[in-house]
């Protein structure tokens, strides 16, 4: 843009979704030039590097090829140690990485929710996205782990790895797929891709995909009815000729090829250039779409309100195997570093089958004295010739070709570069699964192993750290566009999840620990700590370690206390033993009363019998009275009848007052023993009252 001035609201930039309807066409035109000129540059600068990456592959995919030294066809055996170095890596590090179906894990800082209740709600939160983010990339992406499994069997060998994350406005979840390295293209001068001022994305598209795009209005229209062979270098001819296939001359499926740039241009007219993507079909050079990389959050400005700086949105995130020595952005892996090497081991290898051929099938000099019929002296299995010559003058007429047996000190050298080369990827024998002996203590192969997987660990954790770069992007874009409530199987998800923080997503797996056992034994070690003293989550130890041993289903056989199918509690054993004490006093106390009250049912109804007694009397008395003394005997009668009237009263009074006194008494006991039983629990009953200092098993902080 030094030559053409363009001046457009920032605002507008920011809000259209082609900047390029808003550009003249010559200012397109230029900025079409420049994009395509400037990659050329770019991909020139880096030649060395993709003839480096080109013999790599050829030896990592045992590309096999014609060979005329020492003769036509002689042999050419590729020793498979680069292959070897990709397989081991790549099996370790697949499962380390991707350990379950929880991919995602978010940090929970508990000093920074000082308040119980908010800490539970962060809590749920980081539960809620994590699962979410886990079924985006396992279940909505469904290409995220094949191209994640493509990263880590490639990086191994090409030294470097690139994976582009972006938001699918079609399916409306984020996408992360693997870019090859051939087809991701940087400047000469970057040293991180944080700090790169033009990476380029190479893109093959089909004409649907161009005209979904052009439909869609995120494209300009433009004319592809002239379909010209894509341009291909030497690095993707290597890897056409190890996979045995070939490009087709006028094939209707041939796509068409665009640069995807990511660069900086001043559209504003304010003299600070800002971040956009540029897409260019690279062979008429025409723009289809420009768009800004930067939101308004991302501009700062100081206080005359002009830009100082802006923080362009990230797309790409690189995983690096070991880091060049002379800090140069492409990283080392094993086809560079082993390269040498295995062509070393390759040619002596040959050389030594190139011997044992010439020693087993050398030729020889025949003089002019031996008379053989036929012209053809070459000797197959079982077979006899004719000869009008003497045994004596085809011993002195024959002198065979003096050639040597292979050589042992060549042999030697390979076994010793061949040694080296293991010992560079850690492919020794206990590594790969084979016996170090059987008198060898656990201990030392415990030793030997571990020590084998130094090599690993730091590789490993800088593919951990490439992970969690894209995680944060996957974030990111949900902070961007997740627009409503997202219900999925795990349950469900809100924006307002999303809108705090991101800086503590991480991977779910430890980049320290990079093995099974060394994860059972992590494992295995956490659970004897905590039967052993008090102040661990039992929920959590045990959850650690089931999911070390890669049990399935772990909610079914260990449930969440604090989830659907949370176990409750188990009772408080001293209130079962006060209850049990309370209902023997209660049966105590019962067939005391049902004795006390029988005794005075029986007194009552002796009483009654005695009353009624009293009654005949009495009106026999009467039919019989005839003087004052039947007189007085009756009013005698009638007295005695009152009493035991009374007494009858009193005895049922008394059947009413022991009820009474008897429910009282049960109901004192009933209390009693429910203060017994909060009033402390035995030693070693983890979750229950009046244990202080006692773990709370699996109810505490789950």
């Amino acid at each position: 843009m030094e030559d053409l001035e363009v001046k457009i609201n920032i605002d507008k930039l920011m809000s259209s979704p082609n900047i390029a309807e808003l550009l003249s066409e010559e200012v397109n035109t230029d900025i079409g030039s420049r994009v395509v000129n400037e990659f050329d540059l770019d991909k020139n600068s880096r030649a060395e590097w993709e003839k480096r990456v080109e013999d790599a592959m050829k030896l990592a995919l045992q590309v096999a090829e014609g060979k005329s030294f020492p003769w036509p066809n002689a042999s050419n055996i590729k020793f498979p140690l680069i292959t070897m170095a990709a397989l081991q890596f790549h099996s370790r590090a697949y499962p380390a990485l991707v350990p379950s179906e929880d991919i995602v894990r978010l940090d929970f800082d508990p000093e920074g929710h000082p308040d119980p209740e908010e800490a539970a709600r962060a809590m749920s939160r980081n539960r809620r996205v994590e699962k979410h983010m886990s079924y985006q990339m396992l279940i909505e992406d469904q290409n995220w782990e094949a191209e994640m499994d493509k990263v880590l069997i490639t990086v191994p060998i090409v030294g470097c790895a690139f994976k582009k994350t972006y938001w699918d406005f079609n399916e409306d979840h984020p996408v992360s797929e693997n870019v090859l390295a051939k087809d991701f293209v940087v400047s000469y001068w970057t040293k991180n891709l944080k700090d790169c001022n033009r990476q380029t994305h190479v893109l093959y598209l089909s004409g649907n995909d161009v005209l979904s795009r052009q439909r869609r209005g995120i494209w300009s229209d433009i004319d592809l009815s002239t379909r010209s062979a894509v341009q291909v270098d030497d690095l993707t001819l290597a890897q056409d000729k190890a996979q045995g296939v070939m490009i087709a001359n006028e094939d209707p499926a041939t796509p068409f090829e665009f640069l995807e740039q990511h660069r900086w241009e001043d559209l504003d007219g304010d003299g600070f250039k800002e971040p956009y993507v540029v897409t260019v079909h690279r062979e008429s050079r025409k723009v289809v779409r420009i768009v800004a990389n930067y939101f308004e959050k991302s501009i700062k400005r100081n206080a005359k309100k002009e830009i100082m700086r802006i923080k362009p949105e990230s797309y790409f995130t690189k995983y690096a195997f070991i880091p060049s020595p002379d800090g140069g952005f492409y990283d080392i892996g094993f086809g560079i570093l082993l390269g040498p090497l295995n062509q070393s081991i390759n040619t002596i290898i040959n050389q030594l089958v190139d011997a044992g051929t010439m020693a087993n099938t050398a030729g020889g000099f025949l003089s002019k004295g031996i008379k053989i019929r036929g012209g053809n002296y070459n000797f197959q299995p079982l077979e006899w010739k004719h000869v009008e010559s003497t045994g004596e003058d085809l011993n002195k007429g024959i002198v065979p070709l003096p050639v040597r047996e292979p050589s042992q000190v060549l042999f030697t050298l390979l076994t010793t570069l061949v040694t080296y080369g293991e010992r560079i990827i850690g492919a020794t024998d206990i590594m790969v699964g084979e016996n170090v002996g059987q008198n060898t203590p656990a201990q030392t192969a415990h030793t030997m192993a571990e020590q084998g997987n130094k090599v690993f660990a730091g590789i490993f954790k800088r593919i951990y750290r490439g992970l969690n770069e894209e995680l944060s992007k996957l974030y990111r874009l949900n902070q961007l566009y997740l627009q409503e409530d997202t219900k999925f199987p795990g349950g469900k998800v809100m924006p307002l999840d999303y809108a705090e923080g991101g800086g503590d997503v991480r991977p779910s797996a430890d980049p320290y620990v990079v093995s099974d056992t060394q994860r059972i034994q992590q494992a295995e070690a956490l659970r004897q700590a905590a039967t052993s003293m008090p102040g661990f989550n039992q929920y959590e130890v045990m959850l650690r370690y089931l999911e070390a041993l890669k049990i399935p289903n772990i909610d079914q056989v260990l449930p969440n206390p604090k989830g659907p199918n949370a176990i409750p509690p188990p009772p408080n054993i001293k209130l079962q033993i006060e209850q049990l004490k309370a209902e023997e006093r209660k049966l105590g106390l019962q067939v005391k009363m049902k004795l006390g009250m029988l005794k005075l049912m029986e007194e009552a109804e002796l009483n009654k019998g005695k009353i009624l007694k009293l009654k005949a009397e009495a009106m026999k008395a009467i039919e019989e009275a005839g003087g004052v003394k039947e007189g007085h005997k009756i009013a005698l009668l009638e007295l005695q009848m009152g009493a035991a009237k009374q007494e009858q009263d009193g005895l049922f009074r008394s059947i009413e007052i022991m009820q009474q006194a008897a429910q009282m008494e049960s109901d004192k006991i009933g209390k009693e023993s429910k203060d017994d039983g909060n009033s402390g629990g035995l030693p070693g009953m983890a979750g229950q009252p009046g244990n202080k200092g006692t773990p709370q098993g699996p109810t505490q902080g789950a």
